[in-house]
Formats: structure tokens, sequence, C-alpha cells
């Protein structure tokens, strides 16, 4: 599985991202995806999950503000981020796995999100 991430940017406190990410390699619609983020000096987290049924999960810091959607006609994942603040300034990675749970072997290359006061 190869996977491509793209749509983060510059953008101020309250403003909007949305972050796509490209899937190959395998049937898109199977796959269990995932958005994770890491900031400077800070572990790597999971900011949003769908599984290959739709079934949703949201880290609790989202607190409505991402949405998280699949096109299975497009092999596409994305992630809509809005009211965006400073501390969701991170490099945000696609992940992939073949099961519902447990580790996700498959990642994108990640792309930056930068969110100014």
């Amino acid at each position: 599985v190869q996977l491509q991430a793209s749509g983060g940017g510059l953008v101020q406190a309250g403003g909007s991202l949305r972050l796509s990410c490209a899937a190959s390699g395998r049937t898109f619609s199977s796959l269990n995806m995932g958005w994770f983020r890491q900031a400077p000096g800070k572990e790597r987290e999971l900011v949003a999950r769908i599984s290959s049924g739709g079934i949703l999960y949201y880290g609790d810091f989202v607190k409505g503000r991402f949405t998280i959607s699949r096109d299975n006609a497009k092999n596409t994942l994305y992630l809509q981020m809005n009211s965006l603040k400073p501390d969701d300034t991170a490099v945000y990675y696609c992940a992939a796995r073949i099961e519902y749970s447990g580790s996700w072997p498959y990642w994108g290359q990640g792309t930056q999100v930068t969110v100014s006061s």
C-alpha cells in the first residue's frame, strides 16, 4: 500500500484546511484508514480513523472541529480541519491497515500544518 498525503500549509488560527491522502496498491475500500499527527517534541497521536465500513473515531482534542471522510471511488482519504488552533501545528500523516484493530503498517510521508496565532 502506498500513501501520499497533501494539503498542508500555513493558516491563521480559526482557519480551515483540508488534507488529502491518495492510496494505491490495494483495494482502497477494504482498508481501514487513519490520520495521525506529530508535533515537535511530542509523540505521534491519532487524530481520527475511519474503518472500511465507515465507522468513525476521533481523538478527544478534535472536539467536533475535524471531519474524516473517504471517497472509495477516488481512492482518497480526507481530513477537513476547521477552527484550527496553534496547538494543531504538527506534521500530519495518513496511515492504513488491513485489520480493523492493531498496528498501522502503512504510512504516508506526512504533510506540515502550521497554525499561526
